[in-house]
C-alpha cells in the first residue's frame, strides 16, 4: 500500500426523480483509497469534481450504495473511463434501468468483500429506503457508508415506491445498531454520525413511523 488509507468526501448537486417527483438535492461522493487506488462509492451527478478528487489514481470500483438515480448519474460513464466495474445489488435493477436501460453492472451481495489499499470493504445489504440498498462498513477505519438507510436523526425517507418502513426499521436495527458505538456513518446525503449518537433513538423513530 502506497501512503495511508483515508476517506474523501465530495459534494455534487442535482436532481432527483422518482414517482413523477424531482427534488434538488446535495449528494456525498466517497473516495476511499491511498496514493495508488480507490473505490468511488455513490458518483453522483456531476463528473468533474469526482475526476479531480481521484486524480491518477487507479479507481478498482464504482460502488453504488442503492439505484435511485442522484446516487449513480455518473457511474456508468466513469466505470468506462476507469475501466472499472459498476457494483449494484440487483435488488436495485428496476431503479438502475429507470436511469440508465441497458448498462451494464456486476451483481453485488451481502458479506462480499472488496479489496482496496490492503484492507477490505464489507458489503452489508439493508433493505428498505429500496430493495438493493447496502452499507458499507470499513472496519480498518472504524466508518460505515450508510448511503441513504441511516442519517444523522434516523432512518432515511420510506414513502416512496420500492420502499418500506419496517423493512429499514429492521436493516438498522439489526445490521447497523449491532457494530461498535464508536463506528462514524458517512451518509448519502449532509452530515454524518455515529452508531453510538444513533442507537439509543431506534424506539422513537418506529414510534413516529418515519
Amino acid at each position: 500500500m502506497s501512503g495511508r488509507l483515508r476517506v474523501e468526501r465530495v459534494v455534487t448537486s442535482g436532481v432527483f426523480e422518482l414517482d413523477g417527483g424531482t427534488w434538488e438535492v446535495d449528494n456525498n461522493v466517497w473516495v476511499i483509497g491511498d496514493d495508488d487506488e480507490v473505490v468511488v462509492v455513490d458518483a453522483a451527478h456531476d463528473a468533474e469534481p469526482i475526476l479531480e478528487a481521484i486524480s491518477d489514481r487507479d479507481v478498482i470500483a464504482v460502488v453504488c450504495t442503492h439505484g435511485h438515480n442522484d446516487h449513480v448519474t455518473f457511474a456508468p460513464q466513469l466505470a468506462e473511463y476507469a475501466y472499472a466495474p459498476v457494483l449494484l445489488h440487483p435488488g436495485d435493477d428496476p431503479l438502475w434501468q429507470l436511469t440508465h436501460p441497458g448498462e451494464p453492472y456486476w451483481p453485488l451481495h451481502d458479506q462480499q468483500r472488496i479489496g482496496i489499499a490492503g484492507t477490505e470493504i464489507h458489503v452489508l445489504h439493508a433493505p428498505g429506503h429500496s430493495p438493493g440498498s447496502v452499507c458499507l462498513h470499513l472496519p480498518e477505519a472504524d466508518t460505515l457508508f450508510s448511503g441513504d438507510t441511516l442519517f444523522s436523526g434516523g432512518p432515511g425517507a420510506t414513502g416512496r415506491s420500492f420502499s418500506d418502513f419496517p423493512t429499514i426499521i429492521g436493516s438498522i436495527r439489526d445490521r447497523l445498531l449491532t457494530l461498535p458505538e464508536h463506528t462514524r456513518v458517512y451518509t448519502g446525503h449532509g452530515d454524518g454520525t455515529t452508531i453510538g449518537t444513533e442507537a439509543p433513538h431506534l424506539s422513537e423513530w418506529i414510534a413516529r413511523g418515519y
